[in-house]
């Protein structure tokens, strides 16, 4: 077990890129509920909170926090980086309470504890990577026919929920929206990872732009965050912020680890005990999402079962 000067800036990229994104969540919410009084609400297929300035602030506010988690990307793996997202979770869900009314009770902070201790223990048992010296090796890694399987199947998931289930189940099912924006973000995540190393080499020495590869993934990059951006922001318009964050979390980061795993092979150079650590690390995390996401829920049936006592 030890931690590598590149997985420690990983780590601290991380680490300020959950603090930008909590946050953005909040502001972001707080735009498309002013945007939504005096036009067509996102949820509904509107496009109002494009003029709605203090929904920029928020979007600029994620881009600083991507910014940062593309740069982590860059330096420690993504079994590393994808779930210290746990701290955007606890920053939403606080922020949230002072500021949206969607209250954090007892065993919400008992479930922030949770996702600390669980992204504590990946930190300390997360693999250290193998160089990579070309933009081209990894464009042999997501080539090969595990990923290409993966990649089909993310397609095939994503045409099947936009075509069949958002015009049924969108209005009513945040996994619908959600699972969108995850399958997305997983691929988004690796090439994501492929244009940082990209930069990190540049930024050695060794222009990495020059090969059609590292112009591929920039594209699948932006195709994929417009996706995830549009669908988001259906989900942040229809369902509670509290409940978003912590479902958009599991998913994320359990579709994000897979195809890190069948791409990157990020669990091959690490003993049994190592990986079971850290596999017991992410059910903690796990463990206190779902935690969060109850506590709000008996956050949101306190004032109905208040309504219901003094009617009777």
């Amino acid at each position: 077990m030890g931690v590598s000067v590149d997985n420690i800036r990983g780590l601290v990229l991380a680490l300020s890129s959950s603090l930008f994104i909590g946050s953005s969540f909040i502001v972001k919410k707080k735009g498309l509920k002013r945007a939504g009084a005096h036009g067509v609400r996102a949820g509904s297929g509107g496009f109002s909170y494009l003029y709605e300035p203090l929904w920029w602030v928020g979007m600029l506010t994620m881009i600083l926090g991507e910014a940062a988690n593309f740069a982590a990307y860059a330096f420690a793996p993504a079994i590393l980086v994808t779930p210290l997202g746990a701290l955007s979770i606890i920053v939403s869900a606080v922020l949230a309470h002072f500021f949206l009314n969607e209250k954090l009770h007892i065993f919400g902070i008992l479930g922030c504890v949770l996702c600390v201790v669980g992204s504590v223990s990946i930190v300390l048992h997360a693999p250290i990577e193998k160089d990579i010296e070309s933009v081209k090796e990894v464009w042999y890694l997501a080539t090969e026919p595990g990923f290409i399987v993966y990649f089909c199947v993310v397609m095939i998931l994503v045409v099947f929920l936009i075509v069949h289930l958002v015009p049924r189940y969108g209005q009513t099912n945040l996994v619908v929206y959600v699972g969108i924006c995850s399958l997305m973000g997983s691929l988004t995540v690796m090439s994501v990872k492929a244009v940082g190393i990209a930069l990190k080499l540049t930024l050695s020495g060794m222009n990495q732009f020059v090969y059609a590869q590292t112009w591929f993934f920039t594209v699948v990059v932006a195709i994929c965050c417009l996706m995830q951006m549009n669908y988001l922001n259906k989900a942040l318009d229809t369902f509670n912020t509290a409940v978003i964050s912590p479902v958009y979390y599991v998913m994320f980061t359990t579709l994000t680890i897979l195809a890190s795993m069948i791409m990157f092979k990020d669990w091959a150079s690490q003993n049994a005990s190592q990986i079971v650590t850290e596999i017991c690390g992410f059910v903690t995390i796990l463990s206190g999402t779902f935690l969060l996401h109850k506590t709000m829920d008996m956050g949101e049936s306190t004032p109905m079962e208040t309504i219901a006592l003094s009617d009777s």
